[in-house]
């Protein structure tokens, strides 16, 4: 690799950590709950961004990432080390005022119940309600129709419903 392609591709790849690597942390961290599991998930995506250096089309480098991203997270809830119920969300690390205890339990019993859908269900809902991506970004991710995450998001919907009413368990 010559001097001037290496520095290329040094600042590709700072660029594309600028402008994504917040976004690769914040899906981990919102998959797996944990946030030094989703910073090393970040570390392993940027990794496998520079040795394996894909082409990517322009416009596609986000979805890439983030693909990859989900893709580690599987492997890693798969994991026997992470079988257990993981609570997850940003607002969870804030001490709530005296007043917010009760948005706090209903927001705490909705991530559990979120990690007791199957795994298809819970991924379109987080990306979507906890991640605010639309459907056709979600479907371009994860590299399937709008149809079938329009799909997984209603089912997911009514899973989740009968999982916070006690009716099943996943």
């Amino acid at each position: 690799m010559s001097e001037q392609s290496a520095r290329n591709n040094a600042a590709y790849f700072e660029e594309m950590y600028e402008k994504y690597a917040t976004d690769v942390l914040r899906v981990s961290y919102f998959y797996l709950g944990d946030r030094q599991k989703a910073e090393d998930v970040t570390q392993d995506v940027f990794v496998r961004l520079i040795t394996n250096s894909p082409e990517l089309q322009e416009g596609r480098e986000k979805a890439w990432l983030l693909k990859v991203a989900l893709n580690r997270c599987r492997d890693l809830w798969r994991g026997a080390w992470l079988k257990r119920v993981v609570l997850g969300s940003p607002t969870f690390e804030l001490i709530p005022a005296p007043d917010d205890t009760e948005r706090k339990d209903n927001e705490e019993a909705m991530m559990v119940a979120i990690h007791k859908l199957p795994e298809t269900f819970r991924e379109v809902i987080l990306l979507h309600y906890y991640q605010g991506y639309g459907i056709s970004e979600i479907a371009q991710m994860m590299e399937l129709p709008e149809g079938t995450i329009s799909s997984r998001l209603s089912r997911g919907r009514k899973k989740l419903e009968s999982i916070l009413e006690g009716g099943i368990e996943q």
